[in-house]
């Protein structure tokens, strides 16, 4: 297989496979050109810089490595246009089959519903609740048991199954990435010393992998409401009440945004919801992260920053604040329940 991309017209860089005598021409998206960028070690602000400057100079430089140092390479097209360039040993878990293993599943689950999907550019996501399974964190304060479903089809991540909390009183999601569960997309690496060896594996041996491996998510899924995992969560956001933020609001949020490379407007939302809930401790903190992320500017956004919440979450509780008197204020409250169908 020779791969050449060739600058024509107005349309971009194309990329041109030539492979058992068929030649094939497809456009580049915008993740492709990152993952070539990164696969010859063109610094990226370089590449965009030709790509968009002088676009005849960045088909000689990858010419020109890509030729030098060839190897084998996933490709991944959709409707004539190249999504991911990536290693042969990636292993393609794709939507279609993923959802088509997973719903039936979650159809199953008493109590369990789709809060929200999306299928962005880079990412799948299913946000499950399970309405049978919660808890009050304050009195009046309930949250309920979940799990987020995520999957890249284009190498910008694993298959994923998080715990998820979501909070009934501003609909904010909590993603508890501690207690996550992650399928890598990583396959057999195909010996290359012969020319036929694509073909090593038939369909059906690659359909039977498939079918096994799914239905190992499948377990993960059904496994990912956990009793006791949703109570270590719970007991871990009661302890975030009684944490006080170490700075004022507007540093704690300072500190956060450089912590996470939050942008000015994310800085600004967290902040304002900050003060709108009027709680200056951790769970305060958290709160305002998750409230943020509804009216960020993707879903891609708002779920890291349910994320973000998260890892808030997991940081350790202040050794001055290991006392019993923080175990004492929240032993009056409800335990977790689950309620009958």
């Amino acid at each position: 297989m020779v791969i050449v991309l060739i600058r024509r017209g107005n349309y971009g860089s194309k990329l041109y496979l030539s492979l058992d005598s068929h030649n094939y021409s497809f456009t580049v998206g915008d993740v492709a050109h990152q993952q070539i960028a990164a696969r010859l070690n063109i610094p990226y602000r370089y590449y965009a810089k030709m790509q968009n400057e002088a676009p005849d100079l960045l088909d000689q430089n990858v010419n020109r490595w890509l030729n030098q140092n060839p190897e084998r390479r996933m490709i991944r097209v959709l409707d004539g246009n190249v999504r991911a360039f990536l290693s042969d040993r990636y292993r393609r878990l794709d939507n279609l089959e993923l959802c088509a293993a997973v719903l039936p599943v979650i159809n199953e689950m008493k109590g369990s519903s789709i809060e929200s999907c999306e299928v962005t550019p880079t990412h799948l996501y299913l946000k499950v609740v399970n309405r049978r399974l919660k808890a009050e964190i304050r009195v009046g304060d309930v949250v309920q048991a979940g799990f987020v479903v995520s999957n890249s089809e284009v190498g910008l991540g694993s298959l994923r199954v998080e715990p998820l909390v979501f909070r009934l009183v501003c609909k904010n999601g909590l993603i508890c990435k501690d207690l996550a569960q992650k399928k890598y997309h990583v396959g057999r690496q195909v010996n290359v010393s012969d020319d036929n060896a694509y073909e090593l594996y038939s369909d059906e041996t690659l359909a039977q992998d498939d079918k096994t491996f799914f239905m190992k998510v499948q377990d993960v899924v059904r496994a990912a409401v956990d009793e006791a995992k949703f109570a270590l969560t719970v007991d871990r956001l009661r302890d975030a009440t009684q944490i006080p933020l170490k700075h004022d609001p507007v540093k704690s949020v300072e500190l956060l945004a450089d912590k996470f490379q939050l942008t000015e407007n994310e800085r600004g939302d967290i902040l304002r919801q900050l003060f709108i809930g009027a709680d200056n401790s951790r769970y305060g903190l958290i709160n305002a992260v998750t409230a943020a992320s509804k009216i960020a500017k993707s879903y891609e956004r708002a779920t890291d920053l349910e994320r973000i919440g998260g890892e808030i979450l997991a940081l350790p509780v202040p050794h001055n604040l290991l006392t019993p008197p923080t175990v004492a204020a929240y032993q009056s409250l409800p335990e977790y329940e689950s309620v009958p169908a």
